[in-house]
């Protein structure tokens, strides 16, 4: 990993770190492996926990979902936010149809249907972030 050179009281040490895990190392010190503890305060990590709200469903939107036994869902194929839903509940799709528009890793993508259906439910609204393999849109 990284290497160090120390001279204490005129000895000269070469120290090599081998690993590191928690507040635990192996070091390599002059050819002699150790283990040591490391006295340090462990940092939590910076990144922010992603918490989204509840998107309520629509009305009515269960009873179309028990009606129909063949429903299938529409996923999000990367992280990202959404720009623009082109459907709405009801709407009759056609296999290769926009559905909406994300913006994913810099790019915007048009999200298309991959069967044809009817929307069931749409389970986000513009601006909402999404992750992989979050469901976008319920179709029957």
């Amino acid at each position: 990993m990284k290497e160090f050179d120390f001279t204490i009281n005129g000895n000269k040490y070469s120290v090599e770190i081998k690993d590191f895990e928690s507040n635990q190392a192996t070091i390599e010190v002059n050819g002699t492996l150790y283990e040591v503890e490391v006295h340090k305060e462990i940092k939590q990590p910076k990144t922010p926990k992603l918490v989204r709200k509840e998107v309520p469903s629509p009305a009515g939107s269960d009873q179309i979902q028990k009606s129909s036994g063949q429903s299938f869902s529409v996923r999000a194929p990367l992280p990202g936010t959404i720009l623009e839903i082109y459907v709405k509940q009801g709407d009759k799709i056609a296999v290769g149809q926009n559905l909406l528009n994300m913006e994913a890793m810099k790019m915007e993508n048009n999200i298309k249907a991959d069967k044809e259906g009817t929307i069931a439910n749409i389970k986000v609204s513009t601006g909402d972030n999404v992750l992989q393999d979050d469901v976008l849109i319920e179709m029957e």
